[in-house]
């Protein structure tokens, strides 16, 4: 497999496991705190153990604000899946609206200029 493709897979494995550490604890809010922290914590562990080895394989080919701003991208689009399929809250037009504005950033970071 190609660079890009390992690496963009990592990163969306990563984001996932970075999803559920920072916001699957929303739906239970009984559970006690530090509990829910430590639990986190063991979560994010998954997320550094592929986050950190995508950037590595990334880095070379992609320049580091290239590696930012897709991971920034696929965390939107994680994200708004798990918002809608797991939290069951809605998106609405102007969700859609900001994710396509910071989206469309990458155009800048990634077009080749002069």
């Amino acid at each position: 497999m190609s660079t890009p493709y390992i690496t963009i897979g990592l990163l969306i494995l990563s984001n996932v496991f970075m999803t559920f550490a920072w916001y699957g604890h929303l739906k239970d809010t009984s559970t006690p705190l530090i509990w829910v922290i430590f639990v986190s914590w063991g979560i994010a562990f998954f997320e550094y153990v592929l986050m950190v080895p995508a950037n590595r394989i990334g880095y070379g080919y992609f320049n580091a604000a290239q590696l930012k701003t897709i991971q920034e991208i696929i965390t939107l689009v994680v994200f708004a899946v798990f918002s809608v399929l797991y939290l069951k809250e809605p998106l609405g037009w102007n969700h859609l609206v900001g994710f396509a504005f910071i989206a469309a950033g990458g155009f800048f970071i990634f077009h080749k200029w002069g």
